[in-house]
């Protein structure tokens, strides 16, 4: 049940820090740092891609027949990657609003 813990939380950490670079590359962007702000859209990517893979994980484990048990720290790490997830599509699209506007002097 401890290596399910930390299991767990790498999903939730990976999530976590997704989210966190994603956010990242909307500040950059604002401030005209497209260069920055495709690096941080990178590593958010990154950090998504081990996160699936982290699920997918706990998926096999679980094999469909409810032998992972579903606790608040299950359910709070998957909304973690689904709004990561949310975020990263929304920071894209914004960014390349960015791209469009006159630089702020």
């Amino acid at each position: 049940m401890e290596e399910l813990e930390t299991i767990i939380m790498e999903l939730l950490v990976n999530a976590g820090a997704a989210r966190s670079q994603a956010l990242t590359a909307l500040q950059l962007a604002r401030k005209g740092d497209f260069p920055g702000a495709e690096q941080a859209m990178t590593e958010s990517r990154e950090y998504v891609k081990q996160a699936h893979k982290i699920q997918t994980q706990l998926i096999s484990i679980d094999e469909g027949t409810g032998k992972l048990p579903v606790n608040l720290i299950t359910v709070h790490s998957q909304d973690h990657l689904m709004n990561a997830m949310v975020i990263q599509d929304l920071a894209g699209d914004m960014i390349e609003l960015y791209r469009r506007l006159p630089p702020v002097n």
